[in-house]
């Protein structure tokens, strides 16, 4: 397979085989709190709900974009993802697996909803940092202007949950007078159709969000894989006629050239240079090429790396007071564009990546279920959930998840409905209406997450390493 002898085919197909089962693990982890709320108010039967949700992260995933699988991918230097020695790369690929399969597996036999996005990426920064102690120059091995975006999002993420939750059930109890929705379910009383309408709606929604956000990380872990391990076939987009890039780089050598060099201080001159260079270079390669087939294989990983330098370096550049005197706005815009271009030959998913994340986390999501929801549904809040609650915080995570989607940062869907159910008791009976036991096993499991998993998968890939 892809020119790889059996051994390596096989550890190939394990680390993919790997990778859905990460995913899988992530339906029933995590999405079992789309659910939790549809379930406690019986606005659907529990495997009625859980099959719904399931449907509705596959949608999701499929047509979420690939913007957060791309911060994925890009939270790791290019350096790290390849190297001479292919094992190498497999210790990287199962030092991340392993760790986060391992510690997801385990926070769900306790019940403890624990985020997934927090033990992917904190496995990723545990292998990034490991790598600066291997690398030749010893620099760090993450990209830390994501780490930064990514941790902000993550730690922000539940204080609105909690807020905008609490927002929600006061605006509810401005606009809604049907004291009905502000109960908690009836036993022998049937659920008043326009409540289930809402509830079943939220929870559609909390679910496509959290396909389109966490199933883009599955789909970033693969593409981690397959760059690393076969890097000459997914380095670049093969369904992408490389020679069209000729006029991006035209335009850009041409905005370039209508800069005053003479007037950029020295940091900035260097920028310059260097997206000088990478477009230089990458123009070089493109132009003894008719198509995406005929760049050389030891060249189409350098391709990537020219255009990730180059936009890295471009971003940087365009930021600069005399950069802004030089070419006005409309040019900053084209400039910006003819960049962005460029990165789409290295930002895709192949559509089978998608298809096979999709699946993995829409049948995870309908086994598994039932520890996350009871603690959702029963143990974070002294009261029942009521209808109200349940709307107010499947409406914020939608929310919240959505957007965080479209800006390509990863948040936590099990951290912000959990957020949101707790700022809903609040709502309802403030602070001693909280179960401070469950609260604080969540708090643990947020804060403790990064830490252990980044030790986990460092130490791991550094004795990986060792023996290969």
């Amino acid at each position: 397979m892809f020119g790889l002898d059996t051994g390596l085919t096989i550890l190939l197909i394990a680390t993919l085989v790997a990778a859905c089962v990460f995913e899988f693990i992530n339906g029933f982890h995590d999405t079992a709190n789309a659910v939790a709320t549809v379930i406690y108010t019986k606005s659907l039967k529990p495997y009625v709900a859980v099959v719904w949700s399931g449907i509705w992260n596959f949608i999701g995933v499929y047509f979420g974009g690939i913007a957060v699988a791309m911060g994925i991918v890009n939270l790791l230097p290019m350096e790290a993802l390849v190297d001479q020695n292919v094992y190498h790369n497999i210790a990287m690929v199962l030092a991340l697996i392993i760790t986060a399969i391992a510690w997801n597996l385990g926070t769900w036999y306790f019940g403890i909803p624990c985020s997934s996005s927090h033990t992917l990426l904190g496995s990723i920064f545990g292998v990034g940092i490991a790598y600066m102690f291997v690398s030749v120059d010893g620099e760090m091995g993450l990209n830390w202007k994501k780490v930064g975006d990514a941790g902000l999002a993550l730690m922000l993420s539940p204080l609105f949950g909690f807020g905008f939750t609490m927002l929600f059930m006061w605006i509810f109890t401005k606009l809604i007078k049907k004291k009905r929705f502000f109960k908690e379910p009836e036993t022998n009383k049937k659920t008043p159709f326009w409540i289930r309408f809402v509830l079943i709606l939220t929870c559609t929604s909390v679910s496509f969000s959290h396909g389109s956000n966490d199933g883009q990380k599955g789909v970033g872990l693969i593409m981690i894989i397959l760059i690393a391990l076969l890097p000459t076939h997914f380095a670049l987009d093969s369904s992408k006629n490389t020679t069209n890039m000729m006029g991006n780089i035209s335009h850009i050598e041409n905005y370039l050239g209508k800069i005053d060099t003479t007037s950029l201080e020295e940091s900035t001159k260097k920028l310059y240079h260097n997206v000088k260079n990478d477009a230089t270079a990458l123009g070089t390669v493109i132009s003894n090429s008719i198509g995406p087939d005929e760049i050389p294989n030891k060249e189409r990983f350098e391709v990537r790396k020219h255009i990730l330098g180059l936009s890295k370096a471009s971003e940087k550049l365009l930021k600069c007071e005399d950069c802004k005197i030089t070419l006005d706005e409309k040019e900053t815009k084209h400039f910006k564009k003819n960049i962005s271009e460029l990165k789409t030959y290295t930002e895709y998913a192949p559509w089978w990546v998608i298809l096979m994340i999709a699946l993995s986390l829409g049948i995870g999501t309908m086994v598994g279920w039932k520890r996350i929801v009871v603690t959702i549904g029963e143990k974070i809040g002294k009261s029942h959930l009521t209808y109200a609650q349940g709307a107010s915080a499947e409406i914020t995570a939608a929310c919240t998840i959505g957007v965080s989607s479209g800006l390509g940062l990863p948040v936590s869907t099990t951290h912000v409905l959990s957020s949101g159910i707790a700022g809903s008791m609040v709502a309802r009976g403030g602070l001693r209406n909280l179960q401070y036991g469950t609260v604080k096993n969540i708090l643990i499991a947020w804060l403790i997450t990064i830490p252990v998993t980044v030790v986990l998968s460092g130490g791991l890939f550094l004795l990986l390493r060792w023996l290969m």
